[in-house]
């Protein structure tokens, strides 16, 4: 058997950890982009 495999650290699945991360790294991309087209338009 795997070493690896007998410990192991966090059992949650990786599909579930990496698919927080996209979103995290896509809504805090999108709030940038919100900021920059309102100062955008404040600013004309």
């Amino acid at each position: 058997m795997n070493e690896f495999k007998k410990e192991v650290q966090s059992p949650t699945n990786d599909v579930i950890d990496s698919g927080k991360g996209f979103i995290t790294s896509f809504l805090f991309f999108m709030v940038i982009f919100f900021i920059g087209t309102l100062v955008n338009v404040l600013v004309g």
